[in-house]
Order: C-alpha cells, then structure tokens, then sequence
C-alpha cells in the first residue's frame, strides 16, 4: 500500500513539474533588436511587429501567399466608390474578456488616424475620411477619395484591431505593461533589452496555438544569434547572417530555411544637391557600381540584383527593366559629359548594420575607380533618420519592406513628391508625370489600369535614376531540427500558431 501511494505521489510530482506528456511547451525565438511598442499603433518597426502578430489580428488577413482573406472581417462590399462595407466576425474574444464588436474598429481606426496620437503608422490610413457603425457587426469605412489598395493597407499591422476599454484604462502604460488584442497569443511580461514573453490564449476564436507559450528574446549580434541556436538556447532565430549561414549548414541538427521578402536595398541620393541633381551623374554613378559583388561578396545568396525599385514578390512589379549593368567606362563617359572627367568628392551615410557598412566600403571602391572620392560616415539610427528626412546628406543606403505587397505602400511614400522627407521620400525625388501615375494606381480600382500606371511609373523611375537600384533580400531562418509547421511571411511577421517541437 506505501508503495501504490509512493508511485501515485511520484507521477504527480512529475506533472506538476512539467515533465512527461503533460509538459509545458515554450517556444523561444531569438531576433536581432527588442520590441519599441506593443502597442501595433506605438511603432512601425519588424521586431515589434513579429510579436504583434500573435496578439493581435486584423479586419483583412494577408497570407503567406500574399492573398487577402478574411481576418476579424468575414466579408467586404463596396458599397460605393469610396466606402466598404465590413460584416465582422461574432463570437470573438479579447485578451481581457470583452467581445469584439464594431466600436473596437471605430476606435481603433479613428486613434491611429487621430494626429494628437502621433502614431507612426499613420500613414497607412491617411486615406481615412470616416468609419461608421452600423450595428455591433457591421461598419462602413470611408475614404476621402476612391483608393483601391484599401484592402491591402487593412491588412497591415498598423490597423490591428484595439480594445478600447483596455487602452483607455491603461492609459500610458498600453503597449508597456498592457497589450490586449484577439490573437492566438496573449501578453504575459516584457523584461524590457531580455524578452517579451507570451502565452497561448485558450479562449481564442480559431484554431489554438500547438505550444504553450513564447518568449522572444532580443539578441542584437548576429554572431550571439547564431551560437544560442547551435547551443539550444534558442527554439529559433530570425535574421541569420550571411557568415553564420554557411557555418550552420554544416551542424547536425539544425535546419535552416531561406525564403524571399518583400524587401529592397538600395543607395539612395540627394537630387536636390549637386552634383546628384545631374542625371547623367546618377546614371553614371549606378554603371559604376559592382552589384554582383554585393551579392555574392556580401550577401552571400541571401539577396538578387534588382533592376527597379520593389521586389519581384510585389504584384504588378515589372519584369523586363532594362536596368544599370556594371560598366565602368561607360560611368567615366557620363562623368565627363555630366562636365565632371576629374571626378567630385562626396560622402555617403549608413547607419551601424554590418552588412550596409560593408556595401558603403565596397561602393567607395568602385567609384574610386571612376575618379569619384567617397567619404563614408556612420550615423547613429535616430539621427541617420532625423538627417536624411531633412535633406542633410548626399548619398545614403537604406532599404523598404512592400508589407502590404501592393506597388503603393512601394512607390508612394518614396516616389511622390508629396513625401519629401520624414514620409519616405528621402531624395527628393519630383517628376510631375510619376505623380500623376502613383496617383492613378492608388484611385483606380480596375487592376489592369493600375498596373500599366505601375509598369509605366517605374520605367519612368529607373530612367531618372534617384536610387541605385542594388537587390531583393531574402532572409534565412534557423531552426532545433524537432521545430515543425513554421512557414515564413514575406512581409517578415511570421505566425507562429501552428509551430511545433
């Protein structure tokens, strides 16, 4: 009888332990910075946006093919050329308790688009004129004009869906100590520089996630990245670098995945300085440089050249770019027509990132071959962005995500003239017929209008050359070889719902 009770005790201390077939699961997944917010409306950046999305979720879902389907909207209908209306899903719970109803969207969107928020997303709804409930289940959502990637900008982290008495309760203290949202994954605590642990809520409308609970942890360095992984400190980890990856595929019991993005490179110039005001210059200086030796020296097959400025992921990117191929005498040529044969000097900003520091060394060098002298500066982020948004550099190297995988939130915000600056459009770049064409695609909502706008518009880009168009990215993650059902996002905020180990 002592020893039934002793077996008994022992097989429920070991539950209550966390061992056996009734252990806990924590999935631990490693990226390269901390979350700023966890407030969707508090930051726009992708470390933040890879934890919003187990917590919150949105009217309009993009999948992993880039398709728009139902999220916490079931359907959409226009009901004229500027308003949609929305049926919502019932039945669906936040974090907190409260139903999901149509003043949580009314009060989401009128935050983000409120500018006393200063939310940095706010551009993805500054087509907003109105949202209108109707019942607890349906709402009309107005634009100020017709605007036909409205779905797609739906779709983006910015508008995940708020509870307002959870925000409006916390006060300050929403996106630090309180993140409420409808997700798969509910907040749990943010050791702020460590991690940002999560757990699976139970209550949640769809299917439940397969592991208990998440915990992001923040590892700037690559290198540390990538040796937590071989050690099994880590479940998983984004953003393996090129160096890592080649010694990574060699362990035993580590898998990686490489999947394209929805991201491009690029060395952008100040076209309102000279000598970048020159077109010849530019068009000399994209001749110039060696874009193979970016891809294959530095990237090491996490990237392809690109002939224009968006990926080939984005619909309606187009095909047949004549683009800049590397030829040197052909850049001495128009620098002397361009009334520069013994070259300039110039300077050309990064920020701290490795890989961008290596193609700012590798640049200097080639256009040092044309005769042109190029100083490099490093920056620190916040001032990097503060100065190029104010026109204060000559060259600079930066990239974009398409999140929304439409050519708008691709060629707006750093094409159009309205966007000088802070918006995106850091070269300064006018051309008064690619206005008129990224006004055209955005407004007209017949897709192959848009699309010969499109095609058109970034011909027009390529020929005037404000970028040097250098690659697409793709992005390599890391993986314990027991890890299943992880399949990658191109927009970068992998769900992990249905991960496994």
């Amino acid at each position: 009888m002592k020893k039934q009770w002793f077996v008994l005790f022992l097989a429920a201390a070991l539950v209550f332990a966390g061992f056996g077939s009734a252990s806990a699961q924590q999935l631990i997944v490693a990226q390269g910075a901390d979350a700023v917010s966890l407030d969707p409306q508090g930051t726009n950046d992708q470390p933040s946006a890879r934890i919003h999305a187990q917590m919150y979720e949105t009217l309009v879902h993009q999948n992993e093919e880039l398709e728009l389907v139902p999220g916490l909207a079931v359907s959409w209908d226009p009901v004229d050329d500027v308003t949609w209306e929305f049926k919502l899903r019932e039945g669906v719970y936040f974090h907190n308790g409260e139903y999901f109803t149509a003043d949580d969207v009314k009060f989401t969107l009128d935050r983000l688009a409120d500018p006393e928020t200063g939310a940095p997303g706010a551009f993805i709804v500054g087509f907003l004129e109105e949202v209108s409930v109707v019942d607890d289940y349906t709402v009309h959502i107005t634009s100020q004009y017709p605007f036909a990637p409205m779905l797609a900008h739906l779709a983006h982290n910015a508008t995940s869906i708020l509870n307002r008495k959870a925000v409006e309760e916390a006060g300050e203290d929403y996106g630090t100590a309180v993140a409420i949202g409808t997700g798969p994954f509910q907040f749990v605590s943010w050791s702020t520089g460590s991690h940002v642990d999560l757990e699976r809520y139970d209550n949640y409308w769809g299917e439940n996630a397969k592991v208990d609970s998440v915990r992001f942890r923040n590892i700037p360095e690559t290198t540390v990245r990538a040796i937590e992984l071989e050690t099994g400190g880590v479940d998983m980890s984004y953003g393996i670098d090129p160096i890592d990856e080649m010694r990574l595929e060699m362990e035993e019991g580590i898998n990686l995945m490489k999947h394209d993005t929805l991201a491009t490179s690029y060395i952008g110039f100040n076209v309102e300085k000279e000598p970048f005001d020159n077109l010849l210059v530019r068009r000399a200086v994209n001749h110039a440089v060696d874009r193979d030796a970016v891809v294959e020296f530095i990237y090491t097959g996490q990237a392809v050249q690109t002939d224009g400025p968006i990926s080939d992921r984005v619909w309606a990117a187009h095909p047949d770019l004549p683009g800049y191929d590397h030829d040197p005498d052909r850049a001495r040529e128009l620098l002397a027509e361009a009334g520069y044969e013994d070259g300039f000097s110039t300077t050309i900003w990064t920020n701290d990132n490795p890989l961008r520091i290596q193609i700012a060394e590798l640049f200097q060098a080639d256009l040092a071959q044309v005769g042109v002298d190029v100083e490099i500066e490093i920056l620190p982020w916040g001032t990097y962005l503060e100065d190029t948004a104010e026109g204060k550099h000559d060259m600079f190297i930066l990239g974009w995500v398409t999140v929304t995988g439409d050519p708008d939130y691709g060629l707006y915000s750093l094409f159009h003239s309205s966007q000088h600056g802070d918006p995106g459009n850091r070269t300064f770049y006018t051309n008064e017929r690619v206005d008129e064409l990224l006004d055209i695609g955005r407004s007209e909502s017949e897709p192959e209008v848009r699309m010969d706008a499109y095609m058109e518009a970034q011909e027009l880009i390529v020929e005037d050359a404000p970028w040097v168009f250098l690659i697409a990215t793709s992005e390599v993650t890391g993986m314990q070889e027991n890890i299943e059902g992880f399949v990658p996002h191109p927009a970068g905020h992998h769900s992990l719902v249905n991960v496994t180990k």
